[in-house]
Order: C-alpha cells, then structure tokens, then sequence
C-alpha cells in the first residue's frame, strides 16, 4: 500500500525539481525527503527516481506516479473538507418524520432556510402520524420526528429522547353548515353530547384529546367516522355526518365546515421537534434543529 504522505513528497520533488527545495516547500530537511523517497520506491516496487550525484530526476514510472499523486492528494483534500463541512453541520442528509400539519408550518420553510444558509444539507421527508413519527425515530429509521403532547397522552421513551418544543396551538370545534351553534362566540363540549363525532384512527393522540376532553365534559363522545386526515375529517363534517375537534392548523383553508372556538381549557396540543438521547448535539442535526425552532418561533412566537 502506497502512504498518500509519501505521494506528497513525490508531488513536491516533481514540483520544485530538487531534493532541497522540495524540502524547503515541506518544511522538511533534505534529509527526510530523501528517506521518504526511498521508502516510496520500496512501496511502488520499481524505481522512481535517477540518480546521478546529488542531483535527480524522475523516472517514467515516477513521472506516471507523481501524476496520480496529483489527483490522489486532491481527492483528499476534497474529503478534508467535506468532513470540516460535516463537522460544521454544514453538509450531509437528514430524516425527519413528521405529520402533515407540522410540515406545512415548520419543516417545509426549514427547508427553505436551509437552502439559502446551507445548501449542502440535504432533508427528506417521511409523512407519518405523530404517535408513529416517535417509533420510527426509536427504530433508527429516521433521524428528527415531530410529535405532539397533549395531558395525558404525554409520550412514554422520555429517557430515550430528547424534546425541543416548537409551538402550541388550540383545538377548534368543526361543525357542520347551518349548525345551531355555528353563531355562537365560542362554543362548549357539553353543547355537542348528542352529536355524532368524527375522531381519528386508535393510537392516534388527537383522538385521545376528544375522548379525553368530552368525558371531562360528563359524556362520552359517539364516534360514528374515523380518519388520520384533518382533510377528510372537515371534509366529513362538512358533509353534515357528525362534528369534531381538529388543531387549527390542520383545519384546511377551504370548506364548507363551521369553525368555532371552544370556551376555557380548551385542548391544546404542543409540537416538539425529538432526537435519540446522545445524538443532541450531532452538527447536522444540530444544525436542522436550530432551524426547526427559529422557524416555529416567527410562525407561532414563544413555543409553550
């Protein structure tokens, strides 16, 4: 195996085309150029240099090698510095899982930031549910997950993890056209007992909130429609099959829906940005965080 340093000399030597100012080049004495010279022919298995006296030259096979030395030294360069730029969190790719609220508030303009302060990092996607976002990110498979807490339906792994809190916001309750309530103010869950109720999926933790939230109300809510997607949900609603409680940025911009304010302690869920605990402070990582969080702050100012 030929020593990437020992090219380095050759490329001086062909260089400056003397031992001494090669030497002088590395700030090496003539001495310690000579033996590394000596030591590279050994390694290449032939002669790379003739000598006559004190003076010396390059044979064709030294002359063919101080060419590859020219690229080899450069490919190394080029990885010096990709490593400072990864050192620097400046370079590299990251995976986020997120739901599809949070990327449309905080992880698609993160990109956009990124890009402008550094274009070498490179973020991928992966639509997931908050409670699944979690799984992943305890599994390996993905790097930062944006999830949600919410009183009791706090994430369990706190160990594991850690939080970076990004923003708040209020569920609303969604009514359907021409609902008696729909004028009102704001609106109380007792009001809405006899409705039929729109929640999404099991495991989800929005539909933890709604049965939480309506039992503390004196009743438990009659879910007649399921779904993870805030859209379909209004969408249902909106078709007149039930009401429901959905994050105010998950309400979509169009429908047809009722959107009213719920009356004190109304639910709030809180969005955090989470690593594996021990990869905190990983530039790259450091880096997308910082990001995450400044722009969750001049979308929704202070996160809790």
């Amino acid at each position: 195996m030929i020593d990437p340093r020992r090219l380095q000399v050759l490329r001086a030597l062909a260089d400056h085309g003397t031992v001494r100012a090669a030497a002088e080049a590395l700030y090496l004495t003539p001495s310690a150029v000579s033996q590394q010279l000596n030591a590279l022919e050994s390694e290449a298995g032939q002669p790379l240099l003739a000598r006559r006296g004190r003076r010396v030259r390059l044979t064709a096979a030294g002359e063919l090698l101080a060419q590859h030395a020219k690229a080899v030294l450069a490919e190394l360069e080029r990885a010096e510095a990709s490593l400072a730029a990864c050192a620097a969190g400046t370079v590299g790719q990251v995976e986020v899982a997120s739901f599809a609220s949070a990327i449309t508030q905080v992880v698609a303009p993160s990109i956009a930031a990124l890009r402008e302060r550094a274009p070498g990092v490179n973020v991928l996607v992966r639509d997931a549910e908050a409670h699944d976002s979690l799984r992943l990110l305890l599994a390996g498979e993905v790097d930062v997950a944006i999830s949600m807490e919410y009183g009791s339906t706090l994430q369990a792994d706190g160990d594991r993890l850690i939080r970076y809190p990004l923003y708040a916001e209020p569920f609303d309750a969604v009514l359907p056209p021409g609902h008696p309530l729909g004028e009102s103010a704001d609106i109380a869950l007792d009001d809405l007992r006899e409705s039929d109720w729109i929640v999404p999926l099991p495991g989800n933790p929005c539909r933890a909130v709604t049965r939480t939230c309506c039992e503390n109300a004196g009743f438990i809510p009659h879910i007649t429609h399921t779904s993870d997607d805030f859209h379909a949900v209004v969408a249902l609603v909106t078709a007149g099959t039930g009401v429901a409680l959905v994050p105010r940025t998950a309400i979509p911009t169009e429908h047809g829906a009722q959107v009213r304010p719920l009356t004190d302690n109304a639910p709030t869920r809180r969005v955090f940005a989470a690593v594996q605990h021990g990869r905190e402070e990983h530039p790259l990582l450091r880096t997308l965080l910082d990001t995450l969080v400044t722009q969750a702050r001049d979308a929704f100012g202070k996160a809790w």
